[in-house]
């Protein structure tokens, strides 16, 4: 009888299931999307934010009349807000990239979620109100020969486009909140 006897390795046996229940599940962690803090996607959402805003700023700010109205005082407002908000979350974003770390504390993108979600809100009430300004002024009282209502109008829409660029960065914080647990 020539043959080689085989050799036996001790196997460690799996936990029972009542081991198991105390252990937490690994989390899987969504991947990062196109325009999630830290991404280049998002860095551009929040140029175009803040771009949008200070145009709208720049545009009311530059008419004589806009303090005799309440709404186009809001705008400004809420712009001159989106614009300083969107500018620190740029410079945050630009900083994530050059270090390669990812945005994904869960402060971090709280604190994110909730200061998207009011300026968009404040942003997106502000050209609801300056539209329905505007549309009073133009359409229902005949009076654009008196007042501006180009400037009005123009910073009216660069709002509404502030608020498009800004609501895609809420939705995507506010998912990635939602998927941590």
């Amino acid at each position: 009888m020539n043959g080689s006897q085989g050799t036996v390795h001790p196997v460690d046996a799996p936990p029972l299931q009542t081991e198991r229940a105390n252990v937490p599940l690994p989390w899987n962690r969504m991947k990062d999307l196109q325009g999630m803090p830290g991404t280049v996607g998002g860095l551009f959402l929040r140029f175009s934010q803040m771009l949008f805003a200070v145009v709208a700023l720049s545009v009311m700010a530059t008419t004589s009349d806009f303090p005799s109205v309440t709404a186009f005082c809001y705008l400004v407002a809420a712009a001159g807000l989106q614009s300083m908000w969107s500018l620190a979350l740029a410079i945050v974003d630009i900083y994530a990239l050059l270090v390669g770390r990812r945005l994904q504390n869960y402060q971090l993108v709280s604190l994110f979620a909730i200061g998207d979600g009011v300026i968009s809100t404040l942003t997106f009430a502000a050209a609801c109100a300056s539209a329905g300004i505007t549309v009073l002024i133009g359409n229902d009282l005949g009076a654009c020969g008196r007042n501006h209502c180009t400037e009005f109008e123009t910073a009216t829409a660069m709002s509404f486009l502030s608020w498009f660029c800004a609501l895609p960065s809420f939705l995507l914080n506010y998912w990635s909140l939602a998927s941590r647990r």
